[in-house]
This record gives C-alpha cells, structure tokens and sequence, in this order.
C-alpha cells in the first residue's frame, strides 16, 4: 500500500475511494458476485485503511468507516455491504480483541495491495437469530483448537480468505463460547452457495468448518456468554445509518429525475400530486436517516466498545433499513413497469427493491430488535410508566417534548407482540430526537426538518392504531398462541 494514501487527509483520501467506487454503479455493474480484480482497485485505493490501526499500516478512522460505507452504498447498495462486512465483521474484532501475535499475523496483509477479503461466521442452519443453539463446537487440542461445524449465510462465504468464527464448546456441560481466527485454506470449506434475491455482488451458501487453528489465534473475550457477539453485530447494525444516508441519496436523487422527465400526457409524472407525495416520503426518508448517518459520526464511535450505545443502534437499525425498503417501493410505484424491469435504462427502481428489501431480516430481525430496545426501557424504567421514562430518557426526552405525542397506549401490561410495537415507537421517537439535533448542529433547512418530523409523528400514530387493532382479539384465543423461545440477544438486551 502506497504512503501516499496514509499522508492524504480525510477528504482527500475519500474522493479517491469515491472515484473507483463510481465504477460500481449499479445502473451498470453486472449483477454478480464481486470478482477478486474488482475488489483488487478498492483495496488498492485504501478501502479497508480506516479499520486497521496505524502500527499495521492503516489509518484508524471511525469517521471514515462510515463515511466509504456511505459512498460506496450510494453507488451501489451491495457494494456497501461488502465493504461494510469487511470493515465492521471481519477486521474489527480481530482489531479490538486479538492477541498481538494474530495481529502482526494477520492485519499487515489487509493493509497491502493483495484483495483479500474478511468474513464473521456465527449463523447456523436451525438456529437463526437463537445463536445460543449453535452446534458448532471448539475443543483444545494438540498444537491449538479445533473448530467443527456448520455455518451458513456468511456473507462472502466462498471468497473471504479469513474468518472469525463462533463456537461453543465441544463439553455440553460446559457453557463457554469462542471466538477464533480461521483461514479459508484451514479447512473451511463453502459446500453449497444460496441465490440471493438482491445483493448480487455478495456471495452466500453453506459453510462446512473442520479446523484446526494455532492458540493465539482465540480473541481475547470473556466467554460465559454471547455479549462480545452481540457487540460484534452492534457496529454493522449502526453502520446502516450510513448505508442508508448513501443509498437514499441516490434514490431521491433519481426518483426526482425520472419524474421530472417521464410524461403523463403534456405534463411531467412529477407535476401529479400524488406522485409528489411519494417523492416526499423519499426525501423525509432521506432526510432521517441523513440525521441517523450524523448521530452515528459525531456521537457513537465503532472504533470503541458499543455496548453501552445497545438502545440507540436498535433504533438505528430498524428506522434505517425500513426507510430504506418504503423508499425503494415508492421509487418502483413512480417508475411503474419499467420499476419492474431490472436493468431498465431508465430508472434502478427495480435493482433498490431487490437490494434493499433483505434489510429489515438481515443483521438481526426488525421484529426482534423492537422486542428487545422494549424490553430495555421496561428494565430501565423504575416505577414509572413507560411514557414516563421515556419522556425522562436522553434518547428520547427531546421528541416527547416538542411533538408532546399520546403514548399513553404504551402504560399497559405488554404481551409479546405489544413490545415489538412499543418498540418500534420508541424508535421513532429516538429518530424524531436526531432530525432535531442534526438541524440544531447542520443548519438543515427547515422544510425538510419538518416534513421528516411529521412523518414520525404520522409513523407514531400508526403504531397507537396497531395497538387499537390488537384489542379488537384479531390474534384470536391467546391461549392459542405458541410463545416466542427467548434468543441468547433478548436476554443480553436487559444487561
């Protein structure tokens, strides 16, 4: 890697990923996994520097982590989630917690020009969100650890050279867990590839795991429980406000195109009031996760340990990627039939659909994290009703006091599917609270200050008329009803 790209400052150094980024876009890139020449100019443009510290050549910078998961997302939504796993999955941990013989092993070499790529393996076939489960198992051997498994939907599961694998230990009565550093050539082993319906560029399938890795090679984390994972997903989770800042961008920008220039009879499609509606909601969406993006930056850090930011990226997360797909299905409404047509060349209506739409699961369900962001504040709030904490609550205070909203449905007893509710409402409110801070910090222009306010407010509504409907008995007998197993993840959101 030139030195160059270590002397350059920020702005700089990001215009030259931005312009080997640009050669991604996806009006135009084949819907293919991202082939290793490819991938080769990113790396040599310095992709992957800010997530390694400087004594292994790379230039430490959360700012910029973000800042290239936004660029290459607004070219190219999937290209932003191979970078992202890179950055955020992969790297990270083994920045954070390896030992210092793994490191001088392994970080130098993602610091060169060689496109290597890095990967997390910790889902399971079966076990889904419930990573308490997992089968894979660790045991101390001669030399080291084997690791013997089954992984699947690993994003790059049959490209990453290294990976960080998750395990448990091979003595069911011990419960203990592992985190270890594998290369692919180890004996990690891709036996089927998945046909994703988006995100071409990034490849997915079942990996096989039977390997045996040096000593120094396990990160240095507690092991009783699965918190360092579940911190380990925090940064992408949080990286979204970033993706989706990038990707809504580029919607808003060519949804206003294509409805300035397509014609409905004499006049252009956007002069049609309700199609001016929907390129609204794209611009609020925008706009709202623009202020999600600048929370992310100024007052979270994915250099640092995230546990303590749990509620806030929950919020981020689940507000990002559902604005993310309605943005991406407004955008396909306006274009019509030739929203439907991947490839068109007049609009990428139907490629933001496809690649958008796999957010809302993907990195930890959205129903599951509203459960959980819940289940903190009812841990948090001491006595009070659950409106009362959250108009006392720094994450939410501000918005309950300028939108002073009803939540009076929330101050009841809340079943299961009441807290998946109540959870997405609290974090509305908490985006409500960034539109504000952003404005308050950027200058942002007021309209649009305005127009994302009061789209909360109406997404607020909605929720108090979810909880309305429940109370109609539309769930039927709820003795009936098969209660949810608690995941490893539900029970660390109350820590």
């Amino acid at each position: 890697m030139t030195r160059d790209l270590l002397a350059l400052p920020t702005n700089e150094f990001i215009a030259g990923i931005d312009a080997v980024a640009s050669t991604f876009d996806s009006a135009s890139y084949p819907q293919q996994n991202l082939p290793a020449a490819d991938w080769e100019r990113l790396v040599k443009a310095g992709v992957l520097l800010p997530s390694l510290p400087k004594q292994f050549g790379g230039r430490d910078s959360h700012v910029e982590m973000c800042r290239i998961a936004e660029i290459t997302s607004e070219w190219n939504l999937a290209l932003g989630v191979h970078v992202t796993v890179n950055m955020a999955l992969g790297l990270r941990p083994v920045v954070k917690w390896a030992g210092e013989d793994a490191q001088q092993e392994m970080l130098p070499l993602f610091a060169g020009n060689d496109p290597l790529m890095a990967g997390l393996a910790a889902t399971e076939p079966g076990c889904g969100s419930a990573l308490s489960s997992m089968t894979t198992t660790f045991e101390e051997v001669e030399g080291g650890y084997r690791i013997h498994g089954r992984k699947h939907w690993q994003a790059l599961s049959f490209s990453a050279h290294w990976w960080l694998v998750v395990a448990r230990h091979a003595d069911p009565g011990r419960r203990e867990y592992g985190y270890f550093i594998v290369k692919r050539s180890e004996g990690f082993r891709t036996i089927e590839r998945y046909e994703p319906l988006g995100l071409k560029i990034v490849d997915y399938g079942v990996n096989d795991i039977d390997a045996i890795v040096p000593r120094h090679r396990r990160l240095k984390v507690e092991g009783a429980n699965l918190g360092p994972l579940v911190e380990i997903l925090m940064v992408s989770r949080a990286m979204m406000a970033a993706m989706g800042c990038g990707f809504l961008r580029r919607v808003s920008r060519e949804a206003h195109a294509y409805a300035d220039h397509r014609k409905i009879g004499t006049a252009p499609l956007s002069t049609i009031r309700f199609a001016r509606y929907r390129l609204a909601a794209i611009d609020t969406s925008y706009t709202i996760c623009e202020a999600l993006n600048h929370c992310l930056q100024t007052t979270l850090d994915v250099k640092a340990d995230m546990t303590l930011a749990f509620p806030a990226v929950q919020a981020i997360k689940t507000v990002a990627s559902e604005r993310m797909l309605s943005s991406a299905l407004h955008y396909q409404q306006l274009a019509g039939g030739e929203g439907y047509r991947c490839g068109s060349p007049t609009n990428i209506a139907g490629q933001a659909a496809l690649d958008s739409r796999v957010f809302t699961v993907f990195d930890g369900n959205n129903d599951l994290l509203s459960q959980q962001l819940t289940e903190y504040c009812l841990a948090q709030q001491t006595g009070r009703s659950l409106s009362g904490f959250l108009s006392g609550w720094p994450l939410t205070a501000p918005a309950v006091t300028t939108l002073k909203p009803d939540l009076s449905f929330l101050d009841q007893d809340l079943d299961q599917e009441h807290q998946v509710l109540a959870g997405r409402a609290i974090a509305y409110l908490f985006a409500a609270g960034q539109v504000m801070r952003w404005a308050a910090e950027t200058r942002a222009t007021p309209g649009r200050v305005q127009a994302a306010i009061e789209f909360l407010k109406h997404d607020l509504v909605g929720v108090a008329a979810e909880f309305r409907l429940m109370a109609t008995g539309i769930l039927g007998d709820a003795d009936d009803a098969v209660p949810p197993t608690r995941s490893a993840f539900s029970r660390l959101a109350r820590t």
